[in-house]
C-alpha cells in the first residue's frame, strides 16, 4: 500500500497526518496555526515543517496529498486566489512541496477531497453516485459521478456553495451576490439573526448573549433546541433554502445519496426536515428520489485530509 501524508489547511490552521495504510486513523498527526499574514511563502514553509513532523524516517514510496481551499488547479497543482490566504495568487503549491521532499504531491479544493473522503471510507460507501456539501463557515461541495471525483475541464468543478438561489440576492464572500453560501452557512444565518432581532423580532437569544453583534450559528442552534420559535425559523428558512438548491442538484446529477457535513449539519433534524420535505416538494418526477438517502457525514473534520490520502493514491 502507497504511504501517503495528508496535508488540509486554510486560513486558520494547518493539519498534517502521516497513513501507511488505507486505514483511516493516522499513526501521526500535527495541527499548528497558518499564519496566513505572513504572505504564502511563510505559510509553504510551515506546511513543510508540520510534513517534516508527521513524516516517517523511510519516505520509500511516499506520496504527498494536499487539500487547500480554492479556486484552484489541480491538474497544474497552482492555487489560483483563495480569500482567506492574502496573496495566494496563482501559487504553485505542489511545485514547491515536491522540490522540498523530491516526491509525488497532488493537490484538490478541500471540499472535493472531503467529498471523495466520504465517498470512500464515510457516509458514501455503497453508492458510486452521490452530492456532498458541507455547510459551516460557508458552503463547499463535491460531486462522485459513476465512483470517479468530478473535476471539470480545469479541475475547478464542484463548487456548489457559489451557484446563484436568488436574483441580487446576500452579497457573497466571493463577491457576487445570491449565492446559497450567502443564504445558509453558518456566517450567513448569524447575519440574517442579527439583523432581524435588531429590527425587534421576539426570541431568548436575549438571554443567551448580551451582545448580538457576537451571535453565531451555535447560539441559535441552542436556542432552537430549547425550543425557541424565532430560532427554529432562522435554520428552517436555511433549511429550505438548502433543499431548493439540492433539487437543482438532483436534476443535475441524479445522485443515489446526499452526504451533508460541517458545523451547521450538526443541528440534525431542525435542518434535515425542512431541507428534506423542500427537496422532495421541488423533484419534477418521483424518479429522482427512487432511492435517494440524505445522510450525515461521518469523518468529521478529517474528511479533507483523508480525502486527500485517497486522491494521491489514485494519481
Amino acid at each position: 500500500m502507497i504511504p501517503v501524508i495528508a496535508v488540509d489547511f486554510g486560513g486558520t490552521h494547518i493539519r498534517a497526518a502521516f497513513f501507511p495504510s488505507e486505514i483511516v486513523k493516522p499513526i501521526r498527526q500535527t495541527k499548528i496555526r497558518t499564519e496566513a499574514e505572513e504572505g504564502p511563502y511563510a505559510v509553504i514553509d510551515r506546511i513543510e515543517r508540520a510534513i517534516k513532523s508527521v513524516a516517517p524516517a523511510d519516505c520509500e514510496g511516499l506520496r504527498i496529498g494536499i487539500a487547500a481551499p480554492g479556486p484552484l488547479d489541480p491538474f497544474q497543482g497552482i492555487i489560483l486566489s483563495t480569500p482567506n490566504l492574502p496573496g495566494w495568487d496563482h501559487i504553485p503549491l505542489t511545485k514547491e512541496i515536491s522540490n522540498r521532499f523530491n516526491c509525488p504531491v497532488v493537490m484538490n479544493n478541500d471540499a472535493n477531497l472531503a467529498a471523495l473522503g466520504e465517498w470512500k471510507h464515510g457516509a458514501g460507501r455503497g453508492v458510486d453516485d452521490l452530492i456532498y456539501l458541507t455547510i459551516s463557515t460557508g458552503i463547499g461541495g463535491g460531486v462522485i459521478t459513476q465512483g470517479r471525483l468530478l473535476l471539470g475541464a480545469h479541475g475547478l468543478a464542484g463548487e456548489l456553495g457559489h451557484m446563484r438561489v436568488v436574483q441580487d440576492g446576500p452579497l457573497c464572500g466571493c463577491g457576487q451576490r445570491g449565492h446559497i453560501e450567502s443564504i445558509a452557512s453558518g456566517l450567513s444565518i448569524a447575519k440574517i439573526a442579527r439583523a432581524r432581532l435588531q429590527a425587534g423580532e421576539a426570541s431568548v437569544m436575549g438571554e443567551i448573549i448580551e451582545d448580538f453583534n457576537e451571535l453565531n450559528a451555535e447560539d441559535i442552534g441552542k436556542a432552537a433546541q430549547k425550543g425557541d420559535a424565532f430560532a427554529i425559523s432562522i435554520i428552517e428558512d436555511a433549511g429550505k433554502a438548502i433543499g431548493s438548491h439540492l433539487a437543482s442538484l438532483v436534476h443535475a446529477f441524479n445522485p443515489a445519496r446526499i452526504i451533508l457535513g460541517g458545523g451547521v449539519s450538526q443541528l440534525g433534524d431542525l435542518l434535515f426536515t425542512p431541507i428534506w420535505q423542500t427537496l422532495t416538494k421541488e423533484i419534477i418526477h418521483p424518479a429522482y428520489l427512487q432511492d435517494l438517502e440524505l445522510k450525515s457525514a461521518e469523518l468529521g473534520d478529517h474528511a479533507g485530509l483523508i480525502g486527500a490520502t485517497v486522491f494521491a493514491r489514485q494519481h
